[in-house]
């Protein structure tokens, strides 16, 4: 009844879930009385496990954070005087020191504070279009804090960052469900303040390392308030001039303006903020089992690590990262298989040409051309291995080594 590849949302009838019978159009929230009348949420085989797989990742990172970390963020938050942080810095760092002023930290304190009480301003003056209240503000700070850290690290050893945004709309699904535009806008201040943290450090440590002068770096990193604003006006003007767009039923076949990342947004917030959490993945809903991922996550690291403690000079083993292994199998490929052979078919086709020839010419003077004819098999053999080919087909004729039909 349902695809089995697919992001979209589905109705019991196999059909796309009709969002307007289960929401309130005055409060935008749910309407539990259209929801029992209609239908619960189904998703397909692989956006269902895609979930899980998610949820696979969240312990998974920070189950290996602690275990293959633990000792070492507890040892450097331990030396956070700045004599020992004169002792661990490296090179780069001595340098930097030397020739370059550091940023102050009131200028972070003062960014944090303002942009904190920007956004509970305008959660509070726009209530009902964003509907999270100052402390859904204030808890996705705390989470964006929390797990800036551990995805850091993973991402500063691996240049792959695990993507965590299932945590919040987790968390506000299940503190404050039905709320559909709450729970985009706190996944946006939790997890998209996180990944853009790591963004930004990414960018400070190149300017480290190319011994650019931090103040100018952090005022450079300001360039993505002017930058903010173009994408929000080319965003709406989009939205505007272009018929249909995000509708992929409705537009011309070929249309580039069908939206796939926006979508798989929207429907997330279907799933975790209308219906919620709690009746899709427990027992008031049809994917419990999802919630076994958040043990296969926690358990899949311990073998590794036990390893790792057991062959300690083996120093492959602790490059096994498990939330980059589980969180590869969540995202789904943006075409069918058969279309990656079709994407460079023609220069492919020209590679192995033109490799043909260049391998006949430098087996001719490597090998050839100094008389070696490699291992003797009877595939060099001149004959086609079929001596019956060239005996008689008439009937009645005799020839020594061939068949009389």
């Amino acid at each position: 009844m349902f695809p089995f590849f697919s992001s979209h949302t589905f109705d019991s009838t196999g059909k796309p879930y009709n969002v307007s019978r289960v929401l309130n159009q005055k409060n935008f929230d749910i309407d539990m009385e259209g929801y029992t009348g209609y239908s619960k949420l189904y998703l397909s085989m692989y956006f269902a496990t895609a979930y899980g797989w998610s949820f696979a990742t969240l312990t998974a990172t920070i189950s290996h954070v602690a275990l293959f970390h633990g000792k070492d963020i507890w040892d450097m938050w331990k030396k956070t005087s700045s004599a020992a942080k004169d002792q661990l810095g490296d090179i780069h760092t001595r340098l930097m020191k030397k020739n370059y002023e550091a940023v102050p930290q009131w200028w972070f304190h003062i960014m944090l504070v303002l942009n904190v009480g920007l956004s509970i301003f305008i959660c509070e003056g726009f209530g009902k279009q964003l509907q999270l209240p100052w402390w859904g503000v204030l808890l996705a700070c705390g989470i964006a804090l929390t797990f800036t850290l551990p995805i850091g690290i993973i991402e500063a050893t691996t240049n792959m960052q695990p993507g965590l945004n299932v945590i919040t709309e987790l968390v506000i699904g299940y503190l404050y469900p039905g709320k559909p535009l709450a729970n985009v806008t706190f996944k946006t201040y939790g997890y998209i303040s996180m990944s853009q943290a790591l963004e930004f450090l990414g960018d400070f440590k190149l300017g480290h390392y190319m011994k650019i002068p931090p103040k100018s770096m952090f005022i450079v990193q300001l360039g993505t308030l002017a930058a903010t604003s173009v994408y929000f006006g080319t965003s709406w003007w989009l939205l505007t001039t272009v018929e249909n767009i995000c509708d992929p039923l409705k537009l011309p076949n070929g249309s580039p303006w069908t939206c796939p990342g926006d979508e798989v947004f929207y429907n997330a917030s279907i799933i975790w903020g209308v219906i919620g959490p709690l009746r899709m993945f427990t027992k008031h809903g049809n994917y419990p089992e999802m919630n076994w991922f958040f043990l296969i996550g926690f358990l899949a690291l311990i073998p590794v690590w036990l390893l790792s403690r057991k062959f300690p000079n083996v120093k492959w083993i602790k490059l096994i990262n498990m939330p980059i292994i589980l969180g590869a199998t969540a995202p789904m490929p943006p075409a069918r298989a058969v279309h990656y052979l079709m994407w460079h078919n023609y220069i492919l086709s020209a590679a192995l040409d033109a490799g043909v020839a260049f391998t006949a010419v430098l087996v001719y003077f490597t090998l050839q051309g100094r008389d070696i004819q490699g291992p003797k098999w009877w595939g060099q053999d001149s004959t086609d291995h079929c001596p019956l080919a060239k005996c008689p087909t008439a009937p009645g004729i005799e020839i020594k080594g061939c068949p009389v039909l």
